[in-house]
């Protein structure tokens, strides 16, 4: 049995041996390994780095999020997190505003979207998995690579900063460390690549209380900012054309923040705090997917089993949902011990093809269909006409409820089981206890 608590400190030496090896504490990573332990078994979870502390990584939370929060008895205490929330969001085209999604059409318990810093998410789920006795946490421990036997996938190799290469044996190991996953590469798994058209520059700048209410996006020529709402600052990302940063870097950044300030005229008075690229950080967009989840002794899941594109900011939810369908197929059989066989890993792929298919397929219709026009040039025009869509679901506002069930609660939402709710009586969650 490990011993509870969250260890961050690289010089405690990793158990080396595990019933379930977990390798990455975003956000599939972090709910799974707190419902795997909430179920009894033995889990580590490896995250390279020493804190949680990185800006602009996705972390809107959307109602089948909530909605598993809730289950979990949880959902009250993240919401008393700080956050904002969006009962509908749209765009706007010059002095127009057209919304895309009305959340207050769905049906249930939360009808809204949370932006929370993902950073607090992290710390408050693995703060509550620490409190269980069979869960671990260790930051500043790199996975390498994995460990393989017979063909069989037994363990990682794990990298600290202070410490020579170890090896963690696990009945299960997760690959849920990104789309660049490194446990993933060296298992020989490749996934398909579908591409994008786009890049997105990601930077802040600062919010007032004059400034107007939220609407998501702001459409201009050759050009999409987004802004999220942080309460005391805005997420600002400038959507380009992929591969156009060194363009935009060679404009300079007198054209960069001159071009904000045409998209948003209201953040006019603030581009300045845009003072170098250094506040500038590319996320190079990527939607791909894994032709096969799973080898022997290994599952991949979140990004690592398909990088979604920015489009809705669902990628974060669908992590969620892998993670919990891993949980709901798989706590039981490695409670109960022994040799983890391949066809519960097949099963979580099966339970989650169809949504990733699907959210990916109307990602690139997005990015194929409306995108890549908008970002092409735009023939010296200086006005961006409203795209179809738009008006029509600006003339029918019922429509708005397809956007708002596609965002907020996607396709196959996943409902925690028993086999992954607890053992009867061995705890209780945060909400409960206090």
């Amino acid at each position: 049995m490990l011993n509870s608590g969250w260890v961050r400190e690289a010089r405690v030496a990793v158990p080396t041996r595990v019933t379930c090896c977990v390798v990455g504490c975003g956000p599939a990573g972090a709910v799974l390994g707190l419902l795997l332990a909430r179920a009894g078994v033995d889990v580590l979870v490896l995250e390279k780095h020493a804190d949680f502390l990185r800006d602009f990584r996705g972390d809107t939370l959307h109602a089948s999020t909530l909605q598993v929060l809730d289950e979990l008895g949880l959902a009250e205490d993240v919401l008393a997190l700080p956050h904002s929330a969006a009962a509908a969001v749209g765009v706007s085209i010059g002095d127009s505003d057209f919304r895309l999604a009305d959340f207050r059409r769905l049906r249930g318990k939360y009808r809204y979207i949370a932006f929370m810093p993902q950073w607090d998410l992290l710390d408050f789920l693995t703060k509550e998995a620490s409190r269980l006795p069979t869960f671990r946490l260790r930051m500043q421990a790199e996975a390498v690579g994995v460990v393989q036997e017979g063909g069989r996938v037994v363990g990682v190799t794990v990298r600290s900063p202070d410490s020579a290469e170890e090896t963690v044996q696990a009945e299960l190991t997760v690959a849920a460390d990104g789309r660049g996953s490194a446990v993933r590469r060296s298992a020989g798994l490749r996934p398909v690549s579908f591409g994008a058209p786009m890049d997105v520059l990601w930077f802040r700048l600062s919010k007032r209380d004059s400034d107007p209410g939220q609407t998501f996006g702001r459409l201009g020529p050759n050009r999409l900012l987004v802004l999220i709402d942080r309460g005391d600052y805005w997420q600002v990302g400038l959507v380009i054309p992929n591969g156009a940063y060194g363009e935009v870097q060679r404009r300079g950044m007198d054209a960069f923040r001159a071009e904000l300030a045409r998209l948003a005229p209201f953040l006019a008075d603030r581009v300045g705090e845009v003072r170098s690229w250094d506040d500038v950080r590319m996320l190079d967009v990527q939607v791909d997917r894994l032709p096969r989840w799973w080898r022997p002794g290994l599952l991949c899941i979140g990004d690592a089993a398909h990088a979604m594109s920015p489009i809705a900011g669902v990628g974060i939810n669908l992590a969620v949902q892998d993670a919990v369908a891993a949980a709901n197929l798989l706590a039981g059989p490695l409670r109960a011990g022994g040799t983890i066989g391949t066809l519960p890993l097949a099963r979580v792929q099966r339970r989650r093809t169809l949504p990733t298919v699907l959210t990916q397929r109307v990602q690139r219709a997005i990015q194929d269909g409306f995108l890549s026009a908008l970002l092409a040039e735009q023939d010296g025009r200086a006005e961006v006409r409203p795209p179809r869509l738009l008006r029509v679901l600006q003339r029918v506002p019922a429509l708005q409820a397809i956007p708002a069930w596609f965002v907020g609660r996607g396709v196959r939402p996943e409902h925690l089981r028993p086999a992954a709710t607890g053992q009867p009586g061995d705890w209780r969650p945060a909400a409960a206890s206090r």
